[in-house]
């Protein structure tokens, strides 16, 4: 029986970053994988296979509707051709996976490709297929085996025309009616893919908002902005059946009267979020307990109730979200290693990645107000920068919540181009406790969209932003 210091069940991105920091840390590494490549949800069927989609279907809609304001003539009619389309974003996804297989190989880690079952609480068997399946045993072993896409009871998934967000990444046709059933993350942002290639997108969700997890201001205006774009949303509905009839779906729902209202359309997400994936890890036999959510229960070391097996990611409580995971992942190796490691989880940026993009990082004006903590809030609008009506991006705004007696940064949102990338600039002033006044006080290139960051800043400190 082959024997390693460290053996990771999945790997998604906290599975193979714990693995590769586990190898720099000179342990004897191995990782098991029940698929043919390495990367998890989000490499293959997650974040960047969407992500493709999404910078093509943009592509799309700039011809379609923004070149010829820019000056830019294209003869002829602007088509699209979904299946390159979705070629393309497999042949995105294939070099990402190939480029883990190369880390792999690089730091020396054994791959095993089937399912990780625990024989015992030091051994795995993996299983390829039927019949026995080889079994290696570890001092140490990290639970990073993910999650699936949720449901509703009463739903039946044909993943033909009743779906979840993998199979809306390789559909063969454009929807004519996509109806989205959860306005969060997920459905928002292929929502938004087939919206800009032609389809009517229809959006339900239960709650009273959209992207229900972020700053009410967050919400408001990603609505305001996606119904400019003709998307349709349905809020406070309570979705009570899902019927299928040949290439028709209809979906019957509760709205906030309590009146029953249908819906009808040729495709059907599902998208209600996600569930910790443990079937088949056999984790009893291991002595590794779950709560009731099907979480893999951990204390703040990452530990189970077994203490040299450890989980991370979206199998333990806290954000579904890649980065996390990947903290977790370098966490845990260096737990291991006898070193030190911090995570702060009120830091880790939250993003959805719809046009304009959102992202937030610490707490939301709710959260403050039902903690009772004083704070002081600047705004300042996309619409105000140079850089944002040069380039015809003008929706959206940055807030910073700052604490009212000491100034520093509680929490930054904000909705607008490239804020994906701008967030990481909020991340890390909080990281060193600065105040708004710090932020106010550095010098921002001109013109870019971060200088938002400044005046909103600005806006929290003095109210004194410059350019409105």
């Amino acid at each position: 029986m082959t024997s390693y210091d460290v053996a990771i069940i999945g790997s998604g991105p906290g599975g193979y970053v714990a693995a590769i920091r586990c190898a720099q840390l000179g342990m004897k590494t191995a990782i098991i994988e029940k698929y043919a490549t390495l990367g998890g949800t989000c490499l293959n069927v997650g974040c960047i296979p969407s992500k493709a989609l999404l910078d093509s279907s943009h592509h799309y809609e700039e011809a379609v509707s923004h070149f010829e304001t820019h000056g830019i003539e294209i003869p002829g009619e602007v088509k699209v051709n979904l299946k390159k389309m979705i070629d393309r974003k497999q042949a995105v996804v294939d070099q990402t996976t190939k480029g883990i297989q190369f880390l792999m190989d690089k730091n020396k880690i054994t791959v095993y490709e089937g399912m990780g079952s625990f024989v015992n609480a030091n051994q795995i068997e993996i299983k390829k297929g039927k019949g026995k399946g080889e079994v290696i045993e570890a001092k140490n072993i990290i639970i990073a085996t993910g999650s699936k896409p949720s449901t509703l009871p009463f739903i039946t998934l044909d993943k033909e025309r009743v779906i979840t967000s993998t199979e809306a990444l390789k559909l063969k046709e454009i929807p004519k009616h996509l109806i989205i059933i959860g306005g969060g993350v997920i459905g928002l942002e292929l929502g938004q893919v087939y919206k800009r290639l032609g389809a009517d997108v229809s959006v339900i969700e239960f709650m009273d908002r959209i992207i229900p997890g972020m700053d009410k201001g967050l919400s408001k205006e990603l609505t305001k902005v996606l119904k400019k774009q003709k998307v349709k949303f349905y809020l406070s509905h309570k979705v009570k059946s899902v019927v299928r009839k040949g290439k028709d779906v209809t979906i019957l729902a509760d709205n906030a009267k309590g009146e029953e209202v249908s819906f009808s359309g040729d495709y059907c997400l599902v998208s209600v979020g996600r569930r910790p994936y443990t079937e088949g890890l056999n984790a009893e036999s291991a002595g590794v307990k779950l709560d009731d959510h099907g979480r893999v229960e951990v204390n703040e070391h990452l530990q189970t109730s077994q203490g040299h097996i450890y989980a991370i990611g979206d199998v333990v409580r806290g954000a579904m979200l890649a980065h996390k995971a990947e903290e977790e992942g370098t966490f845990v190796a260096e737990i291991i290693a006898g070193q030190k490691p911090h995570i702060n989880y009120n830091l880790i940026p939250g993003v959805v990645y719809t046009w304009p993009e959102v992202a937030a990082v610490g707490k939301t004006e709710e959260e403050l107000k039902e903690a009772g903590i004083a704070y002081k809030s600047g705004q300042f609008p996309m619409r105000a920068l140079g850089r944002s009506r040069a380039s015809m991006d003008t929706d959206g705004f940055v807030k910073i919540l700052a604490d009212a007696q000491t100034d520093e940064v509680l929490g930054v949102h904000m909705i607008g181009a490239r804020c994906a990338d701008l967030i990481t600039e909020a991340v890390t002033a909080m990281e060193f406790r600065a105040s708004a006044e710090d932020i106010a006080r550095m010098s921002h290139a001109h013109p870019t969209y971060a200088e938002a960051v400044k005046e909103a800043a600005l806006a929290a400190t003095e109210d004194r932003p410059l350019h409105i």
